[in-house]
């Protein structure tokens, strides 16, 4: 879990400053005001780990935001009022979206290069509103590497790797100043490994004349890539997800036919991955995942109202650990709440409501 459900007044100053009703400023005062509570909620709640809801962004994506020769969204206040999943309007909870594969297209205007880690001012601020461990969230490599219109990105990038090695090189610039200012805990969002089991996504690579099976191997290599040399400096986890924009869903696939190279690969302390749905298969994937290695089960759902019941989420648990060992298993929403300004198709009291299930259920089985 990253983002959390935004006020109303926070989402409608999003929108004041897309208007340009108020400055910058303005707008950065309220968002200060607005972390602030919403931390303080958390240490209330006492969740362990805190984050600043993503209460800054526009977007999950806009973390890779402030980089010269990558403009993610042109006129990005703009596009976020005629978007109507990020202005407030939802469509049907928990279905598909449309356009699901190909969200958004970019072309590289120039060489990356990185202008100022949002990240960091994210986490800075937030860690100094407590005194317990706050998160940093990132969007991985491939994901940006996945939304770049490589053919229409000359003469500054002529092929995929290229680029993504450039990525890379910033994602470990931002990792780098987290883990240099004391960051304890750096979660990298990768639901880009879930396109390698869908078959829409797949077709779509395909289309464009790239082997998806090396994308994959290039995939891993970067996530690894963006967090190398900092081992035992701070926790790192990859978040693994179907998509989350609206409570819809993008992708579909079980984890089989990625979970010996994703599972096995990837060095990171803690996989989070989905597992709410039908969508991402059984738990016998879990086997590939290495002796010393964290997975974190997102079994409560963030897309719906419904709060799950602690004796299903236990069962399913006790299920996932004929795989793995019960000691290597934790328990999450399946993804954050609040993808974009808009949020999910639930209320405040039922977000925070989810979040005390999982109490609950870590205490039946690992105690208190």
């Amino acid at each position: 879990m990253g983002s959390l459900l935004r006020p109303q007044t926070l989402i409608e100053s999003f929108l004041a400053r897309g208007k340009d009703e108020i400055s910058e400023s303005a707008l950065s005062e309220r968002q200060d005001a607005a972390i602030g509570a919403v931390i303080a909620e958390q240490e209330r709640r006492g969740l362990p780990i805190l984050s600043d809801g993503e209460f800054r962004r526009l977007s999950w994506q806009t973390s890779f935001w402030e980089v010269e020769g990558w403009e993610l969204w042109s006129g990005s206040w703009a596009a976020t009022l005629a978007n109507p999943s990020l202005r407030g309007e939802h469509e049907t909870a928990n279905t598909k979206a449309d356009n699901a594969v190909v969200s958004y297209g970019v072309a590289a205007t120039g060489k990356l290069r990185l202008v100022e880690s949002l990240p960091l001012q994210e986490w800075s601020f937030a860690a100094g509103c407590t005194d317990r461990p706050v998160k940093a969230m990132i969007m991985g490599p491939d994901r940006v590497a996945q939304m770049c219109h490589i053919e229409d990105s000359a003469p500054h990038y002529l092929d995929r790797q290229e680029f993504l090695d450039d990525v890379v090189r910033i994602h470990h610039q931002i990792v780098s100043g987290l883990v240099d200012a004391g960051c304890p805990y750096v979660q990298l969002d990768e639901p880009s490994y879930t396109g390698y089991v869908d078959p829409e996504s797949l077709e779509h690579m395909r289309t464009r004349g790239q082997d998806p099976l090396a994308n994959l191997n290039a995939a891993i290599t970067a996530s690894n890539g963006a967090i190398a040399g900092h081992e035992g400096r701070a926790v790192f986890g990859v978040h693994i997800c179907r998509g989350n924009r609206a409570s819809m869903w993008h992708r579909e696939g079980h984890y089989d036919e990625i979970a010996e190279a994703v599972f096995g690969q990837l060095e990171f302390d803690r996989l989070l991955l989905e597992y709410d749905t039908e969508r991402a298969g059984g738990f016998e994937p879990l086997r590939f995942v290495p002796k010393g290695r964290m997975v974190v089960l997102g079994l409560v759902t963030t897309k719906t109202a419904e709060v799950e019941s602690v004796d299903e989420i236990v069962a399913r648990i006790e299920e996932a650990s004929r795989f793995i060992d019960i000691d290597q298993l934790a328990v999450s929403p399946q993804c954050g709440f609040a993808s974009g300004i808009s949020g999910n198709d639930l209320t405040s009291d039922e977000q925070w409501a989810k979040l005390e299930l999982l109490h609950e259920v870590s205490d039946r089985i690992w105690g208190a």
